[in-house]
């Protein structure tokens, strides 16, 4: 068995996990999801790809890895991107570009050095929902595997969080 075939396995069984409600949340609000990544490079989208009937409200993602496609695909303002400003705009830009009614977006140092003046595990979040758009800064510990790690879950858990508010 491959590397990745085993990558693929486990991301399978995490999503069942880790997103287990959030597809009848969606399904009673009626919602699509996007996201809007940096730091993950896909993998938050990756791991929703992997999660029961997916294909009924997961739009699709935009990796924004480096700054020049924050600013040119996603209008974030030059500057840093280590912000809570340029995660709103994240989340706002996709949701927009996708059509989605629900994005969580993610920006941050994943290390290990620190960046933009910012210690390593720095992630702002923004969750952009019909009712409007919420941003929160974490700071994560571990290593770049574990940032990752720690940010998906997360942003993950933020999904579910917002479907699920009364």
């Amino acid at each position: 068995m491959s590397d990745l075939h085993t990558a693929v396995t486990t991301t399978a069984e995490a999503a069942r996990r880790l997103a287990a409600d959030l597809p009848d949340l969606l399904e009673r609000r009626g919602w699509t999801v996007g996201t809007a990544e940096s730091l993950t490079g896909g993998t938050v989208a990756s791991v929703l790809a992997a999660a029961p009937s997916a294909q009924d409200w997961l739009r699709g993602a935009v990796v924004a890895y480096t700054p020049a496609v924050k600013f040119g695909l996603l209008g974030v303002p030059e500057g840093p991107v280590v912000t809570e400003e340029c995660a709103r705009v994240m989340a706002t830009s996709t949701a927009r570009l996708l059509g989605a009614d629900l994005v969580v977006a993610v920006t941050g140092v994943g290390g290990p050095e620190p960046d933009e003046g910012e210690p390593a595990g720095t992630v702002w979040f923004a969750v952009a929902a019909p009712d409007g758009v919420r941003t929160q800064k974490r700071v994560f510990d571990g290593d770049p595997p574990g940032v990752l790690t720690a940010t998906t879950e997360h942003a993950i858990a933020l999904l579910r969080e917002t479907a699920g508010r009364d």
